[in-house]
C-alpha cells in the first residue's frame, strides 16, 4: 500500500470539492478554483469531510499512480487555501528586477532587458531590486515560471552570479591558478 496514497486529504472549511464520474476533481476555495483530471483507474471518493484515493489492484502502474493522484489532490486543496510561492534572488553587480504592470523586467548582464509575462493565475512581486517572489494557487505553474526565471541567468559556480532560489546552495569552484 502506498504510504502517501492511503493518507486521506482533509477538506478545510470554506473549500468545496466535486468529483465528476469522469474522475475530474474540482476544488474551489477562498483563493480560487482548480481542476485536475485524475487517472481513470483511480477511485476518488468524498467521505466525512475527507478525500480518499483508492487503487483497484497492486499492479506496478496502479501503485505508482496511487501516491501521485493523492498528491495532486492534496496540492490543489493547499493551493486554494494557502497558495504557493517561490522566492528568487539576483546575485551580481548591476543585476536587478522590476515589475512593470504584469511583466517582470530583468537586467542580468545582457545587452538588453529580459521581459517575462505573468501567465494567468501567477503574480510577480519585487520586494527589493534583487529579490523576486512568484505567487499562485497552482503548484506546478508556480514552479515552472520560477524555473523559467532562473533559467534566464542560472547561477555559475565560479563567482556565484546569476538568479538562484532563496535557499539554494551554489557549490563554488576554485578558479585558475597562475604560475
Amino acid at each position: 500500500m502506498s504510504r502517501i496514497g492511503r493518507l486521506p486529504v482533509s477538506i478545510p472549511s470554506g473549500v468545496t470539492v466535486n468529483v465528476d464520474p469522469s474522475n475530474v476533481v474540482k476544488v474551489k476555495g477562498p483563493k480560487g478554483e482548480l481542476s485536475q483530471q485524475i487517472h481513470s483507474d483511480m477511485e476518488v471518493t468524498l467521505e466525512d469531510g475527507q478525500i480518499l484515493v483508492k487503487r483497484p489492484s497492486d499492479d506496478k502502474e496502479h501503485r505508482s499512480l496511487h501516491g501521485l493522484s493523492r498528491a495532486l489532490v492534496a496540492n490543489m486543496v493547499q493551493g486554494v487555501t494557502e497558495g504557493y510561492q517561490k522566492n528568487l534572488e539576483l546575485v551580481g553587480v548591476g543585476y536587478r528586477a522590476q515589475k512593470q504592470g504584469q511583466k517582470l523586467v530583468l537586467n542580468v548582464g545582457y545587452s538588453h532587458p529580459v521581459e517575462i509575462e505573468a501567465p494567468k493565475g501567477i503574480e510577480f512581486d519585487v520586494p527589493a531590486p534583487n529579490k523576486i517572489t512568484v505567487k499562485g494557487i497552482d503548484k506546478q505553474a508556480v514552479g515552472e515560471i520560477a524555473a523559467k526565471i532562473r533559467g534566464v541567468r542560472a547561477p555559475e559556480p565560479y563567482l556565484g552570479k546569476g538568479i538562484k532560489y532563496e535557499n539554494e546552495y551554489i557549490r563554488r569552484k576554485e578558479g585558475k591558478t597562475g604560475k
